[in-house]
């Protein structure tokens, strides 16, 4: 079995000592997983995100990350070094006025000396398509391009754990498709990824997918498993990816397709009819 990176072990928290955002909440995320939190809007799932890298820390129960209790300052700068966290709203998270000692700011903070901090910087800029905006300054940038600078500088950190708080709610689909790409290559290469979305097609990628109810889990399984679930998002106000309500309703029609998560794998149903014909 994988080793667990994050463990939530009947953790609790609360913002105002009296309502519980999740209370006793037990979730395991295994090293190397691609997961993806949905839930709607005070799930919960934005709360537990920060749990993971020490932002935040349960009043109640226990969250360990790289097996480190978070609640102990001595693992702080240690958890947060290596699990790396990228916010909906770049402006929160831009340090500098240039794109390339912002995306170096990371790093640098973390002993890395040129020329690994260059070439980190520079590698960092080529995985987020912005590749010879080293000296733009990051003021001028759009909202976008300010978040894949912060994408940017969380990468050029190397992280264990990339986190990301709807990091994609402010790019436009070909720079979602393209933070994705993004993801799929780093979890390929075995980065742990906690991804935080309401695009249900992103979900779609995940390796794993965990609804958040009310700060309780109330669905946990494969993208297949749990998209496809349509009466119990809809019952949460989430909807299912365009791929599954498709299927579904040719399904409703007597059209004999399997049940599909992802647009190729409509794609090869309706090819496959096509054929048949």
């Amino acid at each position: 079995m994988a080793k667990p990176f994050v463990e939530f072990d009947h953790a609790g928290f609360t913002y105002d000592g009296q309502r519980f955002v999740f209370e006793d909440l037990s979730l395991t995320i295994p090293q190397g997983q691609f997961v993806c939190i949905l839930g709607g809007n005070g799930s919960g799932k934005s709360t537990l995100a920060k749990h993971v890298n020490a932002l935040l820390v349960p009043d109640a129960g226990v969250v360990r990350t790289f097996g480190c209790d978070t609640r102990d300052a001595e693992h702080t700068y240690f958890i947060r070094s290596n699990a790396g966290m990228v916010f909906q709203s770049p402006d929160d998270q831009l340090v500098a006025s240039l794109v390339e000692n912002d995306v170096a700011f990371g790093p640098e903070n973390l002993g890395i000396e040129n020329p690994e901090l260059a070439r980190r910087v520079k590698n960092a800029l080529a995985e987020v398509g912005l590749q010879g905006f080293e000296k733009h300054e990051t003021t001028a940038l759009s909202g976008g391009q300010k978040q894949r600078v912060t994408i940017a500088g969380v990468l050029a950190m190397d992280p264990a754990i990339l986190i990301l708080d709807e990091a994609s709610a402010m790019l436009d689909p070909r720079g979602r498709a393209g933070l994705m790409r993004v993801c799929r290559e780093l979890h390929e290469a075995g980065m742990t990824i906690v991804m935080i979305t309401h695009f249900m097609e992103e979900a779609a990628q995940a390796q794993r997918v965990v609804v958040l109810d009310s700060g309780c889990v109330r669905l946990d399984g494969t993208p297949g498993e749990v998209l496809s679930q349509a009466a119990v998002l809809a019952e949460l106000n989430l909807d299912v990816p365009f791929a599954c309500r498709l299927s579904l309703e040719l399904q409703s029609r007597g059209i004999p397709v399997a049940t599909c998560i992802t647009e190729s794998e409509i794609e090869e149903e309706l090819c496959r009819l096509n054929s048949i014909r």
